[in-house]
């Protein structure tokens, strides 16, 4: 007689995705051009869009099973050449299941040459009761360069009634200015722990909005946080060390999360970037 036990196990490792994503930007005259474009697994961009001429090439990553399950690894790396500019986002949220007893992890990297910008601008992330996730994320960035990146993570499926009541969602980021460390942040998440004033004070959703590069004056940070006073009350906040400024939300919706961001995207965008903040077609959908 087979071993039924070590079938199903068999069966539940093949499911597993090892999924990885590498993408080179470059400069080519005034436009930005996808040079490389390479994926192993069920990581995807299908082709550089110019919604905004030639100068910014957005792309699109895909992650074509819809969603993430224990076991589960993907990696992205990108790098942004010198002078170039891209823009990154995803088509939807992202939804981690649950873990069945194992550990789902995601790496990024991100290298942005002199004088290059890179946004980074996914979709939210809900990660289902019991998750068990492992998130990684390091940014280098050469001299002149520019990153704005974004996070929403929802915790639990409020829309649904679920709640985040047990699994761990652990986080490592780090950014690195002409190779010297300028952001380090880690943390955990646990599920039902988060009523905790040392976690999410009893939200569901929160936010952060990371720019790095370049100092933004005191007073575009009081413009920020007008725009946000008069979207109407919410727990939110906005600060600069020299070179990062982070802005953060708390809250139990993604849709005012996601509002709050774009608004903060979208003061930054022209003074950093000296481009427009039109928000992209992709967060329209």
């Amino acid at each position: 007689m087979p071993d039924t036990t070590a079938i199903r196990e068999y069966n539940a490792a093949s499911q597993h995705w090892q999924a990885s994503l590498t993408l080179g930007f470059g400069r080519d005259g005034d436009t930005t051009r996808l040079y490389d474009n390479l994926h192993a697994g069920p990581l995807r961009v299908q082709k550089a869009l110019y919604p905004e001429g030639g100068a910014v090439c957005h792309a699109i990553i895909v992650h074509p099973p819809g969603g993430v399950v224990g076991g589960d690894q993907l990696s992205i790396a990108v790098s942004v050449g010198a002078q170039a500019h891209a823009l990154l986002a995803t088509p939807g949220a992202a939804k981690w299941y649950k873990a069945n007893g194992k550990v789902s992890r995601q790496q990024i990297k991100l290298q942005v040459g002199a004088g290059a910008a890179l946004e980074w601008l996914p979709q939210e992330t809900i990660f289902f009761d019991t998750a068990r996730v492992q998130l990684e994320q390091e940014v280098r960035l050469g001299a002149g360069a520019h990153y704005l990146g974004c996070e929403i993570l929802c915790m639990g499926r409020r829309s649904s009634g679920e709640v985040y009541a047990s699994g761990c969602v652990s986080q490592r980021s780090s950014i690195y200015l002409d190779g010297k460390l300028i952001w380090w942040e880690q943390g955990r998440l646990l599920g039902g722990q988060l009523d905790s004033p040392l976690s999410l004070q009893g939200h569901s959703v929160c936010a952060t909005f990371l720019a790095a590069g370049r100092q933004v004056p005191a007073p575009l940070l009081a413009e920020i946080r007008a725009d946000i006073a008069a979207d109407g009350e919410h727990l939110f906040g906005i600060s600069q060390t020299r070179n990062v400024l982070v802005a953060r939300h708390l809250g139990n919706d993604s849709e005012t999360a996601r509002r709050l961001m774009l608004a903060v995207w979208r003061r930054l965008r022209p003074y950093l970037l000296e481009r427009a903040g039109v928000t992209p077609r992709i967060w329209q959908t």
